[in-house]
């Protein structure tokens, strides 16, 4: 049954915190700094691939691993690896594509909107909380641009990755 009352305050704290300075106003890097989050170097390609590829408004950024300042987070989810290391991997790689996106376009605030997320987890094959590890990636985006941030996504489980990384992120982006 729907509950009015329960829709009209959730939908005003959804305002309320979306109007938070640093939130949805002001520029990405901005909210980075505010995030604590320095972007690193974008990565060079480890194979025979380009980090991104511009054709028109749509920028396609290739899978990120998640490498961060201490190497890259390796392990396998349903192994030893619990759903918040999971998570914390999952946004590492997605500040490597910020990253890629930063190179692209020499401004994250070209972006207009993050149109798609493909999340890897690298996991056991009974391991069924793979949605739950990419919200890592997919909350940052929100955090970072706002409303702009929000994106369709896919998540699969497989069963291993390059550098036995816990998570690679690619991502679809419409850039000014």
């Amino acid at each position: 049954m729907f509950d009015r009352r329960r829709f009209l305050t959730v939908l005003g704290a959804a305002v309320v915190a979306g109007s938070r300075p640093g939130f949805a106003t002001g520029s990405a890097a901005g909210r980075l700094t505010e995030l604590g989050i320095s972007l690193p170097t974008a990565a060079a390609p480890i194979a025979n691939y380009v980090p991104f590829v511009r054709t028109g408004s749509l920028l396609v950024v290739s899978g990120q691993l998640s490498a961060g300042p201490q190497g890259v987070l390796t392990g396998k989810l349903g192994g030893g690896v619990s759903i918040e290391d999971g998570q914390k991997a999952a946004r590492q790689a997605a500040i490597n594509v910020l990253a890629q996106i930063q190179a692209a376009t020499g401004d994250l605030d070209k972006v207009t909107r993050i149109v798609r997320l493909g999340g890897f987890i690298n996991c056991t094959p009974d391991f069924a909380d793979a949605a739950k590890v990419m919200n890592g990636a997919s909350d940052l985006m929100v955090q970072v641009f706002g409303d702009k941030g929000r994106h369709s996504r896919s998540t699969i489980g497989v069963a291993a990755l390059p550098a036995n990384a816990l998570v690679e992120v690619e991502a679809l982006v419409e850039v000014a």
